[in-house]
């Protein structure tokens, strides 16, 4: 079904979504703000979509939105805060229609010392642990037969993970802690929660895959190397922009892709039973945290 797309690595977001109408199409995209998650909104929005744009503050949300299409959206939402992603669930939930994509864009990478929240290590938090409470929870507006989830993984998942994929008993990096690994578990959690969810919303006829961008020049990654060899952030948000938009692609779920195209991600990812428990344990995460805040909310009245 891939033999007919004709780009790749320096294909951009705008090239792989040319003369395409996405006039009546909502879409979701998380990080709105700065690099591919800006230039993915960017390229939706001038096909026509309604783009609902998130990011972290409703400030940076505003701005980008604004300077995207007057149809665009904006709505904060804070991945690392389980609140906030309850809030913007709400607010989704309250606007009419359903949605037709959602691209799980945002993240963050390489942090140089260990940060946890809930107990929770940051990468793994702000990479999978909210994008998973987010998605999960405005999965029910999802368009049947036609609607698109893409989770925004990296190379970093086949190169930097540990051996085990998700080291469940240090979530919270109290045996060791290394950026680059911590990095490499989220990027597999990332496409190994694509994996189960398409999985789970097959029945639906929903489309669910991860994505790795490749290398781009964003704040996240920048220096010497990046500015020779890095895709611009135009050319590495073409993969989520097609996999998410395309008519070129309808169809295709539970896939791996790099640079527009199906890509073998880590063996890890036909592991079910991995890909099981690490719902089931994303799951009581959530759960948890959401007893402690009742119980918070109990004493406080």
């Amino acid at each position: 079904m891939t033999k007919s797309i004709h780009f790749g690595r320096r294909s951009t977001a705008d090239q792989v979504l040319a003369g395409i109408d996405l006039s009546g199409k909502r879409i979701l995209v998380t990080g709105c703000n700065t690099g591919l998650g800006l230039e993915t909104m960017n390229a939706f929005a001038a096909n026509g979509a309604t783009v609902i744009g998130f990011a972290r503050s409703i400030q940076a949300a505003t701005m980008s939105c604004a300077g995207a299409s007057p149809n665009c959206i904006p709505v904060a939402c804070d991945l690392t805060d389980l609140e906030s992603v309850a809030g913007a669930v709400r607010t989704i939930s309250d606007m009419a229609g359903p949605l037709d994509a959602i691209v799980a864009n945002a993240g963050v990478a390489n942090l140089p010392s260990l940060d946890t929240r809930y107990d929770i290590e940051m990468h793994f938090l702000a990479n999978h642990i909210g994008h998973f409470a987010l998605v999960n929870g405005v999965a029910d507006l999802l368009r049947d037969n036609s609607a698109r989830v893409v989770i925004v993984s990296s190379g970093a998942a086949i190169e930097h993970a540990p051996l085990e994929g998700i080291m469940f008993d240090n979530l919270d990096g109290h045996r060791f802690y290394d950026p680059s690994t911590f990095y490499g578990q989220s990027k597999l959690a990332n496409a190994l929660y694509a994996k189960e969810l398409s999985r789970r919303l097959s029945s639906r006829g929903i489309a669910v895959n991860s994505v790795d961008p490749g290398a781009a020049r964003t704040r996240i990654n920048k220096g010497y190397f990046a500015r020779l060899f890095a895709k611009s952030a135009a050319q590495a948000a073409s993969t989520q922009a097609l996999v998410a938009a395309s008519p070129q692609v309808s169809g295709i779920t539970g896939q791996y892709w790099s640079d527009c195209r199906i890509a073998k991600g880590s063996a890890l990812l036909e592991d079910v039973v991995l890909a099981t428990r690490l719902w089931d344990v994303s799951d009581e995460i959530l759960t948890r945290r959401s007893a402690g805040a009742k119980q918070s909310l109990q004493r406080a009245a």
